[in-house]
């Protein structure tokens, strides 16, 4: 198998401001709830002490080949969505931080057997988790109009979401969906612009979907109270606008109903989190320059009062 390394697995973005923010303590617990290519994890592990502790979570297996040999870091190859249950599964009731890059890698996104991008002609899997069993053709061949409707407008933001949706109902009837390019032919008359556009949008629905990146968010940030301790910080790096409004509506409010959405509700909830920063933190344009994924990154910061 091909070394690697966590340059060539996914370049880690935002880390100065990631390591500038975490405040880090040398004697600290601290969980990265997405290790991918080890990246942050390293940078973290560099200002901790030999009595520190780094938990690592990642779902993906493939991730696992990136471990350093260090005694101080505990991996847990499971979704962050559990991070409280294997926390205190490992001894561990409250940590000093929380880091998510909730980012596909690098490394993913150019694997072709995963599906994941446009560029190949793959299975349609997009499965982060190998052990999950549902796959993108499942959703593309079994939900109904109407749930690809709601899906392509919701997680890929795609313009004619409805269309799409009828043409593949109706593209389906022929013959089940298999591989990506097959897809992408069948539904190419629906293409509004730049095609590579389009369906980077509707391959980003569908992995959204497959994987459950949005319930698994809304869950991980709702444990936040209670797995910090007092002055511990999270911080969550989003690369696009659904993931953006949860974090900054939960640091907000710590809860997902905003004030437009509810205008009445007059429950005062009980605050565990403060904001660090009021707008979220983006990529210098140098670093832009040398990775160009880091273009939609926004970081945001809270600390547990």
């Amino acid at each position: 198998m091909e070394e690697r390394n966590e340059t060539s697995y996914h370049v880690p973005v935002l880390l100065n401001e990631v390591i500038e923010y975490l405040a880090i303590k040398p004697a600290g617990i601290y969980v990265d709830c997405t290790f991918g290519g080890g990246g942050h994890s390293k940078a973290i592990l560099q200002k901790l002490n030999k009595n520190g502790k780094l938990v690592a979570f990642d779902q993906d297996a493939d991730a696992k080949q990136n471990l350093s040999d260090d005694e101080r870091v505990v991996f847990v190859p499971h979704n962050f969505r559990h991070l409280q249950r294997f926390l205190r599964l490992n001894g561990i009731n409250e940590v000093d931080g929380v880091l998510a890059d909730l980012g596909v890698s690098s490394y993913q996104f150019d694997e072709r057997s995963r599906g994941f991008s446009i560029r190949f002609d793959a299975s349609l899997d997009m499965r982060m988790d190998q052990r999950g069993e549902k796959t993108a053709a499942d959703v593309l061949n079994n939900y109904s109009e109407a749930e690809l409707h709601k899906l392509f407008e919701q997680y890929g933001e795609v313009t004619n979401s409805k269309t799409l949706a009828k043409l593949i109902v109706e593209k389906r009837k022929t013959a089940p969906f298999q591989s990506s390019e097959a897809f992408r032919d069948a539904v190419f008359s629906a293409v509004k612009g730049n095609p590579n556009k389009y369906f980077a949008q509707v391959y980003q629905a569908l992995r959204m979907e497959v994987n459950e990146e949005v319930p698994a968010l809304k869950e991980m940030l709702q444990q936040l109270p209670n797995v910090l301790k007092k002055g511990g910080r999270a911080a969550v790096i989003t690369f696009h606008s659904i993931e953006d409004r949860l974090v900054k509506t939960f640091f907000q409010r710590e809860t997902f109903v905003t004030e437009e959405e509810n205008p009445f509700v007059s429950v005062e909830i009980a605050r565990h989190l403060k904001k660090i920063n009021k707008k979220p933190i983006v990529a210098s344009e140098s670093e832009v320059r040398l990775n160009s994924r880091a273009r939609s990154a926004k970081l945001r910061v809270a600390e547990k009062m």
